[in-house]
């Protein structure tokens, strides 16, 4: 009987023991496997990180033995890359996951990117730019794209993102690697980083810890102290760490510090200080990923703990990994005798050995696979052009205009001078303003003395109206006032003193407090010629300055100063209105492929949910030809959409009024139609479209010279006179009295079976007419005094060349048939250009922002911003289903009845049915969603440059981007 239990039992144990076994974790398998393999030297250096470059003493060297031997010979844990080529570094490491015993951790200190280290590689712009920008979703972007170049590399592990808070405008080791002064935002940037890095599979590092932004010495050559309470470290320094401890940052960098209120050990560095790493970074704040020592070599630790001394202590300390230790025996040593001395134990070195290996399993060293070097350096840069103009169309910050100098349209008459201070030829900057303002350029740079400056002085004074200033090629450390001369404060303070000036700093904002007096005043970041590009198309007014200054600089212009374009609705992280950010991301993906794929040189997207924007932004250029970029206010025409967003606006309001009814005719409103069979047609089967109209009536082809195929001279001049007032297009103006015959050949045309859906232009020509003989005025300026300026749109509205330069306009086509000329900001529907640009299916312009607000205001049932326009009960009834036989509602488009059953879903599938809205035939659509409280617009010019206009429509790219945004919406 006894033994019959204890094979029992043993069966039992076998079974649990199989179980256990089959229950390893693959992480654990593999960490376990490695580990047994280690000696105890190579457990030592499997927590060292040494240099890998490209340059030796200044010289390129393509292989570096040094580490090839390190990695051979101690089976070191991790390197860090510094300057050389990416297929340079791609090819060692290559070699060395090859060669490794271990696979190699590779590391890159990567703030602004690869570029910041390697050559070829360009540089996304340096965290202060960023700061500027108001929308902080542009971190997590910029997160990802350095993702995406670390992965590409075959690297685990970015340093980044600096969270040190920049409190010291004399910083000369941190300043415009921060994110500024302000803790909340520098929190608020670095965890948007951080999530871009480690969402795309990448170790972000939070870094420099305890804070790093309040020095004045350099920690490369001297160990700085920072002489505050812990109760001053804890409420500013260390908030941002906080933030993205509790958010789970993978790993973090100690400092090379003097902190006394931490630790007051004479000439301890906070990176070997038990204090600070076992006291307060483990056991007070809780963080338990990797930590990460500043570089050992840095004259901060070597100073005062040289050959592998400071090894040993920052492990005693508690870090796990030792950056650039040096001495790799040396290092070994001193660690082995701390074990010796029992000042460290083998137990807590072998658990930072594991932690260690499973961070490296983590990021897929388990399934190493070597780097593709084909097309290596394109791919790095690929998505860096882009991330800078945002960046810069963003963040550019307008400090001061005085008597609105900015906008200065180009096309001026002024005189226009341009001073490049720091030149010695031209920029990019220094071609555009004088491409367009026909500008005499001058430079000066820093070598030139008062003498020179003064004699410039006296050759521009009272020679122009405006003089445009820039600092170009200054340094981005404060030492010697950035090496900007006292000649060349002292001229551009004269200017500013004499002259109507315009003066721009393009690089460190702090530099700024050379010249607080001066006029109109620009910080612009960064000096490159993406900068220098929107730059001059902020001074020519293509888009509003958004930027805000993340540093005080003087007392003029304290942190957060920027003349910035208050809007009704305000911006908002998307995942605090219920998105997934990462999802909704594709809508970048969808948009940049349709431009590649030539279905549209450009577009802007945008989307609100209640009443906040969570997404909006532009992609591509005017054309294909044409390298103007689109900005999220460039102006578009919106084809049909005009339909929507000025007629059906206008007739709501009269039918609110009581001035129109639905159930009269437009005999009733139209005496003109009363001998034809027009006048009987009911106003509701007009908006519906089931009145019976043709659909389209080509009105320009009876007015085309048959013997050549142009414009005839019996109906069109070249310039506008007393017979020809009818703007059609550029230098071609219709006779005013053929008018009348548009509309009579409207009166004219057949109707089909009344109560059959036809959609038509022809119903709306109809209802802009009703709304004029109602109210007594054009379309136009009803549609402008009603809502449009109530609201203040100021780029909404009819014939946008009246009110802006041609180059605000995104060009909409090569017309080859009609007008034979670029239709840029004249209707592209040939129809509303020859009713002069105004007619109720087409000839509305606007951008994204202003159809958002006229989209809340439907949304919020006829009020916004405490302002009344509808009753809910109008808005629910024009946006209702109102047809029998078709899906319209009155006026506005709906989705299909039976959407969900349909093969080819409109608008899109996910959509509600009580979505309502209006697509445009020249790439336009709004479409609101009050079931979520929710809009989307896409705007483009989809038939420009286009030898295949149908692409965009077969690429179902409207669609697919709705599609998107329903997906990414949590909950749904």
């Amino acid at each position: 009987m006894k033994k019959g239990w204890l094979l029992l039992l043993l069966l039992v144990m076998q079974v649990d023991l199989m179980a256990q076994r089959s229950s390893v974790l693959p992480a654990d398998k593999w960490v376990d496997s490695v580990f047994s393999t280690l000696s105890d030297n190579e457990k030592i250096a499997q927590l060292m990180v040494i240099r890998s470059s490209g340059l030796k003493d200044g010289t390129p060297v393509f292989f570096d033995e040094q580490v090839m031997a390190a990695v051979r010979k101690y089976n070191i844990g991790g390197i860090c890359l510094f300057q050389g080529g990416p297929v340079q570094h791609a090819q060692r490491i290559n070699s060395i996951q090859s060669a490794a015993k271990t696979p190699v951790l590779v590391t890159v200190d990567g703030e602004w990117g690869l570029g910041m280290r390697f050559d070829s590689v360009l540089s996304l712009p340096r965290q202060m730019m960023m700061a500027a920008v108001p929308d902080a979703t542009i971190m997590y972007d910029y997160g990802k794209i350095v993702a995406a170049q670390c992965t590409r590399m075959g690297i685990q592990v970015n340093y980044a993102p600096v969270v040190d808070i920049n409190n010291n405008p004399d910083n000369p080791v941190i300043n415009d690697r921060s994110f500024g002064e302000n803790k909340y935002r520098v929190a608020e940037l670095g965890l948007q980083y951080m999530k871009g890095l480690q969402d795309h599979g990448v170790m972000a590092c939070a870094k420099h810890f305890p804070g790093h932004g309040d020095v004045a010495v350099d920690s490369h050559k001297d160990l700085p102290i920072i002489l505050k309470t812990r109760a001053e470290l804890d409420s500013m320094e260390l908030y941002p760490f906080n933030v993205l401890f509790k958010a789970g940052v993978g790993s973090v960098m100690i400092a090379h510090l003097s902190v006394p209120a931490i630790d007051n050990t004479a000439n301890l560095p906070t990176s070997l200080s038990k204090k600070n790493i076992d006291g307060l970074l483990r056991n007070e704040l809780g963080f338990q990923g990797l930590s990460f020592t500043d570089a050992l070599e840095m004259q901060g630790v070597a100073k005062y703990f040289p050959d592998g001394e400071g090894s040993a202590r920052s492990l005693i300390a508690g870090n796990d990994m030792l950056c650039l230790p040096g001495d790799i025996p040396g290092s070994i040593k001193r660690i082995r005798k701390a074990i010796k001395k029992k000042n460290l134990s083998w137990n807590d070195l072998n658990s930072r050995v594991r932690k260690v290996l499973y961070a490296k399993y983590q990021y897929g060293l388990a399934n190493w696979m070597p780097i593709d070097l084909h097309h290596l350096a394109d791919d790095l840069n690929k998505d860096v052009p882009r991330m800078r103009r945002r960046a810069a169309e963003q963040g550019l910050t307008l400090l001061r205009n005085d008597n609105s100098t900015i906008p200065f349209p180009s096309g001026t008459t002024r005189r226009v001078a341009y001073i490049g201070i720091g030149l010695t030829q031209d920029n990019r900057f220094a071609e555009r303003i004088r491409t367009d303002y026909n500008a005499h350029t001058y430079y000066f740079d820093y070598d030139m003395d008062s003498v020179k400056a003064n004699a410039l002085l006296a050759l521009i004074q009272n020679r122009y109206d405006v003089v445009i200033m820039a600092f170009h090629n200054y340094n981005r450390r404060p030492a010697n006032n950035f090496g900007i001369s006292n000649a060349a404060v002292y001229l551009a303070n004269k200017v500013s003193q004499q002259q109507k000036t315009i003066t721009v700093f393009f690089g460190n904002p702090y530099a700024i407090k050379n010249a607080c007096n001066n006029s109109t005043l620009i910080a612009a970041y960064e000096d490159d010629a993406i900068v220098h590009e929107t730059t001059a198309d902020l001074l020519n007014g293509k888009f509003q300055s958004k930027g805000k200054l993340p540093v005080n600089v003087c007392n003029d212009y304290p942190y957060g100063s920027g003349i910035v374009h208050q809007r009704a609705l305000p911006d908002a992280w998307a995942g605090s209105l219920g998105f997934n950010y990462k999802k909704l991301q594709a809508i970048d993906s969808i948009c940049e492929n349709a431009i590649a794929q030539k279905a549209i040189p450009g577009c802007v997207v945008l989307v609100a949910k209640d009443g906040k924007i969570a997404y909006e932004r532009s992609f591509g250029r005017y054309a294909y030809t044409d390298s103007t970029p689109v900005y999220c206010e460039t102006l578009y025409d919106l084809a049909s959409v005009t339909k929507v967003m000025a007629a059906t606006l206008a007739v709501m309001k009269l039918y609110d009024e009581g001035r129109l009814d639905l159930a009269k005719t437009l005999g009733d409103y139209l005496p003109w139609t009363k001998s034809s069979n027009k006048a009987g047609l009911v106003i509701k089967d007009v908006l519906l479209h089931e009145a019976g109209l043709k659909d389209f009536i080509p009105f320009y082809k009876e007015t085309i010279d048959p013997a050549d195929g142009v414009p005839s001279g019996a109906v069109y001049g070249y310039k506008p006179d007393s017979l020809h007032t009818v703007r059609v297009a550029d230098n071609l103006y219709m006779r005013t009295d053929f008018t009348d015959t548009l509309y009579q050949r409207i009166l004219q045309s057949k109707l089909t079976e009344r109560g059959k859906y036809i959609y038509s232009d022809n119903d709306f020509i109809f209802l802009g007419k009703v709304v004029e003989a109602i109210t007594g005025k054009p379309l136009d300026q009803y549609v402008q005094e009603t809502f449009y300026a109530p609201l203040s749109l100021t780029f909404t509205g009819f014939r946008p060349r009246l009110r802006y330069p041609k180059n605000y306009i995104a060009p909409t086509e090569m017309e080859p048939l009609f007008r034979r000329q670029l239709i840029q900001g004249d209707v592209h529907d040939p129809g509303a250009a020859m009713f002069g640009g105004v007619a109720g299916h087409a000839g509305l312009f606007s951008n994204a922002y202003e159809l958002a607000v006229l989209s809340q205001l439907l949304l919020n049932k006829g009020t916004i911003n405490g302002v009344f326009f509808f009753k809910p009960a109008t808005i629910e009834l024009f946006t209702a289903y109102n047809s029998g036989i078709s899906r319209r509602g009155l006026g506005f488009d709906k989705p299909e009845k039976d959407n969900a059953s349909r093969s080819e879903p409109y608008p899109s599938r996910s959509v509600s049915a009580a979505t309502f809205g209006h697509t445009g035939f020249t790439g336009t659509c709004i479409w609101i969603d009050p079931q979520f409280n929710l809009t989307y617009i896409f705007l483009s010019n989809r038939v420009n440059n286009n030898g295949d206009p149908g692409r965009f429509s077969k690429m179902n790219v409207r669609p697919n981007i709705q599609e998107v945004i329903y997906g990414a919406l949590e909950g749904k």
